[in-house]
């Protein structure tokens, strides 16, 4: 055959090929939205509640928020090294299959309730947090490499639906086997059954990321990644804007941490709500974040993030103070809903402000990096300070007098964290500066995903851009 006419053909067969596999991956991989999502829902979303069941403290509660945070942040950064040491693929598998154990392993808590079981839990609950941190960064990587940009769009706003869908119905769902099984006084039934699901759900995530092609399947070795790393963060930290940013993200999260895991404890034991009403109080901040997200982000473009920062900033000390007034089920609902708006927008102005104060065409990951891990460490001495703060509060009221005024001991962590969130906000107005928007994406969509119940703002989602760039 003609060589003129043997290389379309070639080239045609190899398209043909290619065509095939990434059909599969992308279609392997709609179905690992589903089957993670079982995990997430369940685990992420009740590990609070699940701590308050096995008879967690108020101390220990700021421990079961505070070290997964911390280590997770910590594997984060040791994923970078791993990478070059294995295929990304086995890596993610292996990783996955583990996490789904130590799901299975949570659940056989409840069944067999060992002695010291919140300490076995909080280390597990710390595994969890760590696989999750050192699947992160490669499953992005892979899922970049993989998705043809054309595509993107489409493909992460299918993907998240999914994930989005069955995570609610797996929320709701979970909600009602625990409040049936805890009428029947037999809620660790319950807590079986949901981290069994969970850790099913795991496996077959892992089954089908197993099934999916990686075309770039081991990074490229590096040395002194670390010392490198650490040079990059020196080199991040000179700059003042970006300093002050990053102290003040990180310190309000610190401060948000101190009552994040005691709003579940307060529900639960002091209002006594359902399971069934503790999802439906978490799911009114989900919806409104999901339905202001879009307002803040044309907010933002209007009138700066600088502004939006200093709005939400404002909101979010209001937030543990307001549950001191009234323990009505729809004012706890509003309180919520006011929640999810501050939130939605804090989240959103940092990001943008972080993209536009760094300079320019330096490493946007290095500045996340460092920002991340300093609000990580700043949210597990918050945490450890909020459970020393709430196992001494009963004391402190009988003290001061304050008892025939707070009900709650609880109370005491909440004004605690509104005094603190309220001075970093003061701190921080003064020194703001509203950067220069530099040429950056225009938000074109906002995708959405239950990411659980996270140690800061309680429900918290993901989010995605879809992006183009702006004519000139």
């Amino acid at each position: 055959m003609d060589s003129s006419v043997a290389q379309p053909l070639v080239t045609c067969s190899r398209r043909s090929e290619r065509n095939s596999w990434l059909r599969c991956t992308l279609r392997r991989s709609q179905q690992e939205a589903v089957a993670s999502s079982m995990m997430t829902a369940t685990s992420d979303n009740f590990f609070n509640a699940y701590a308050i069941f096995l008879g967690a403290s108020l101390a220990q509660m700021g421990f079961v928020t505070g070290l997964p945070q911390l280590f997770g942040a910590i594997s984060q950064l040791l994923s970078v090294w791993l990478a070059s040491h294995f295929s990304r693929r086995t890596f993610i598998v292996f990783c996955a299959a583990f996490q789904a154990c130590v799901v299975l392993a949570m659940g056989a808590l409840a069944a067999f309730g060992p002695e010291h079981a919140v300490w076995i839990f909080i280390a597990l609950a710390v595994g969890y947090h760590g696989f999750i941190n050192l699947i992160q960064p490669h499953w992005r990587a892979w899922m970049g490499s993989m998705v043809p940009e054309r595509r993107r769009g489409t493909f992460f706003a299918a993907r998240t639906r999914l994930t989005m869908g069955a995570s609610l119905s797996v929320f709701f769902i979970g909600g009602g086997i625990l409040t049936l099984t805890d009428s029947m006084q037999m809620a660790w039934l319950g807590f079986s059954l949901l981290f069994s699901i969970a850790a099913m759900g795991r496996f077959v995530s892992a089954w089908l990321l197993l099934q999916m092609h990686d075309p770039e399947p081991r990074e490229p070795k590096q040395r002194g990644v670390f010392l490198q790393t650490i040079g990059h963060f020196r080199e991040a930290w000179k700059d003042k804007t970006f300093r002050q940013y990053s102290l003040f993200v990180a310190c309000m999260q610190g401060m948000v941490a101190i009552s994040a895991p005691f709003f579940a404890v307060y529900m639960l034991e002091g209002l006594k709500f359902t399971y069934l009403e503790f999802v439906f109080a978490s799911v009114a901040s989900i919806a409104t974040q999901f339905v202001t997200l879009r307002f803040w982000g044309r907010f933002s473009d209007q009138f700066g993030n600088r502004l939006v920062m200093i709005i939400t900033s404002c909101m979010i000390p209001s937030l543990p103070l307001m549950w001191l007034f009234s323990d009505n089920y729809l004012y706890i609902l509003a309180i919520q809903a006011f929640s999810g708006l501050a939130w939605s927008g804090f989240t959103l102005s940092t990001a943008n402000y972080l993209y536009d104060i760094r300079p320019f065409r330096s490493d946007f990951a290095t500045y996340a990096a460092l920002q991340a891990a300093l609000s990580a460490a700043c949210v597990f001495v918050g945490a450890i300070l909020g459970g020393t703060i709430a196992s001494h509060a009963a004391d402190f009221l009988v003290w001061s007098g304050w008892d025939s005024v707070l009900s709650s001991p609880i109370f005491v962590v909440f004004l605690v964290s509104t005094v603190l969130r309220a001075l970093v906000t003061l701190w921080f107005i003064p020194r703001s500066v509203e950067p220069k928007v530099r040429p950056r994406p225009q938000l074109l969509q906002l995708i959405f995903r239950i990411r659980g119940f996270n140690a800061i703002s309680g429900v918290s989602l993901d989010w995605l851009t879809v992006v183009k760039r702006r004519k000139q």
